[in-house]
C-alpha cells in the first residue's frame, strides 16, 4: 500500500497563497479555458449557503464558465433558480437537468439506442453537464452546493495542479477534515463508519494483493464531492448514475490514467451540511450506503475478477464489524483526548445497520450484477455527434424562455 500511496501525490496546505494562485490562474486561463460545475436541488436556494458560494465565486475571475446542473420539479422553480443567480457576475449556465428541454434530447438519444432515461438524480445530472462543460474546457472542476464555509480558494484549490503546466496532473480530489471546531463533532460517518473499514475488510480478505483496494485507501477523503480533471478525462469515463458517484469516479480514474497523473490536495477545514441517518429508509445515507457497496462489488468483479457470493458476503459482513469497532474504538480515544462530544454507543448501532444494508445490496448485486452504468461520453457522441451542442442550446432555450 506505501508504494501506491507515495504514487498519488499529496498536496498539503502548509501557506498556499490565495493571490498568487488567483493571479496564476488568471494567466492560464488564456491558454486553458477552466469551469466550475455545481451540481444543486432546487430546494438549495433557500437556505444562505448556496447565497456564499455565489458571492465567493464572482471572485474567481479565472473561471471561463460556471455550469449549474439543476434538478427542479417544475418551471416555476426552474425561474426562481434563474433569479437567484443572477447575482453572478461571471459567465454561467444553468442545466435544467430533468426539465422538457433536455429530455427531448435525452429522448432523441434513446432513438440512437442509447437509453438513459431510466437514470435520473446527481450521477445523471452530473453526466449531462460533463458534456457540456468540456465544450470549451481544457479542465472541469465540480463541488457541492451545500459548503457553508466556501472561500473562493476552495475551487483555485481544485483547478491548480491539473491546469498549471508544471504540475499537468489530469485529475486532482480534494480532502478535508469533517470535524466542526466550534460544537466539536465528529462527522464523516458513512466514511468512517462505512467505507473505510470496508475497504480495509476487503484489503484483509485479499491478502493486500488488490492494486485497486490499496489504491482507494490511499485517499484520505474518497467520499468528498470536490475534484477536478481534465475534459479529455471527463469524456472517457462512465460514472455511476446514483449515490456512487464519488466512489465511481475515483475507480475509473484508477482504470484510466497512471498514479503518477493523480493527486490530492487539502483544503483544510470547512463545513458541509450534513444528512442524518434514519433506520428503515431508502432516503439519505441508507441509499448512499448500498449504492457504495455495489460499486465497491462492481468494480472489485472488474478490476480483480471477485467472485461476489452469499458465502464472501457473510465471511465479509463479519470482517466489517470486527474492523468497524477498532475504528470506533479509536475514534473514542481521539474524542476524548481531544474533548469532542461523542456518542460510542450510537456509533456502534449505526455500525450494525450498515452492515444490514451492505448485506442487502449485495444481495442485490449478485441478483443483477450487470446493472448499466452511465456510458461514457465518447460512446454518446458516437450515437449523436452533436449531443453536447444540443445539450447545450436546451440550456439556452430554457434561460431565454422562462422569466
Amino acid at each position: 500500500m506505501d508504494f501506491i500511496q507515495e504514487r498519488i501525490t499529496t498536496i498539503h496546505d502548509f501557506r498556499i497563497d490565495e493571490m498568487t494562485i488567483i493571479s496564476s490562474l488568471e494567466k492560464i486561463s488564456k491558454e486553458r479555458p477552466m469551469t466550475l460545475l455545481i451540481p444543486m436541488l432546487y430546494k438549495e436556494i433557500h437556505g444562505n449557503t448556496l447565497e456564499s458560494i455565489a458571492k465567493q465565486i464572482n471572485g474567481s475571475t479565472y473561471l471561463h464558465n460556471v455550469v449549474i446542473a439543476l434538478a427542479a420539479d417544475n418551471e416555476q422553480q426552474y425561474i426562481e433558480v434563474k433569479q437567484f443567480f443572477s447575482r453572478l457576475t461571471i459567465p454561467y449556465l444553468i442545466i435544467w437537468c430533468n426539465g422538457p428541454a433536455v429530455n427531448q434530447v435525452m429522448n432523441d438519444l434513446k432513438n440512437k439506442e442509447l437509453d438513459l432515461t431510466y437514470f435520473s438524480g446527481k450521477g445523471k445530472d452530473t453526466w449531462i453537464s460533463l458534456g457540456v462543460a468540456t465544450l470549451d474546457s481544457y479542465a472541469v472542476a465540480m463541488h457541492d452546493a451545500d459548503i457553508v464555509s466556501y472561500a473562493r480558494i476552495l475551487p483555485a484549490k481544485l483547478f491548480y495542479p491539473v491546469v498549471d503546466p508544471d504540475l499537468d496532473f489530469f485529475f486532482n480530489k480534494g480532502y478535508y477534515a469533517r470535524i466542526d471546531m466550534e460544537k466539536l463533532i465528529m462527522y464523516g460517518r458513512v466514511y468512517r463508519l462505512m467505507l473505510s473499514p470496508l475497504l480495509n475488510t476487503l484489503l484483509e480478505k485479499t491478502n493486500s494483493h488488490s492494486d485497486f483496494l490499496k489504491y482507494m485507501c490511499a485517499f484520505k477523503y474518497p467520499l468528498s464531492g470536490e475534484f477536478c480533471m481534465t475534459s479529455d478525462l471527463a469524456l472517457n469515463i462512465r460514472i455511476p448514475g446514483d449515490w456512487g458517484l464519488e466512489v465511481g469516479i475515483l475507480a475509473e480514474v484508477f482504470k484510466n490514467i497512471t498514479f503518477k497523473r493523480t493527486c490530492q490536495i487539502d483544503l483544510e477545514f470547512y463545513e458541509h451540511k450534513h444528512r442524518s441517518f434514519k433506520r428503515d429508509t431508502e432516503d439519505g445515507i441508507s441509499k448512499m450506503i448500498k449504492d457504495i457497496t455495489k460499486t465497491i462489488f462492481r468494480n472489485l468483479v472488474e478490476i480483480d475478477g471477485f467472485d461476489i457470493n452469499e458465502a464472501f458476503l457473510q465471511s465479509i459482513i463479519v470482517q466489517y464489524k470486527r474492523i468497524a469497532q477498532d475504528h470506533i474504538r479509536q475514534y473514542h480515544a481521539d474524542a476524548l483526548c481531544n474533548r469532542l462530544n461523542y456518542n460510542r454507543h450510537n456509533e456502534e448501532c449505526i455500525v450494525e445497520d450498515i452492515s444490514r444494508l451492505m448485506l442487502i445490496s449485495g444481495r442485490e448485486y449478485i441478483n443483477n450484477p450487470t446493472r448499466m452504468r452511465l456510458p461514457d461520453w465518447k460512446r454518446a457522441i458516437s450515437a449523436m455527434p452533436d449531443i453536447r451542442q444540443r445539450l447545450k442550446e436546451a440550456a439556452l432555450y430554457d434561460f431565454d424562455t422562462y422569466n
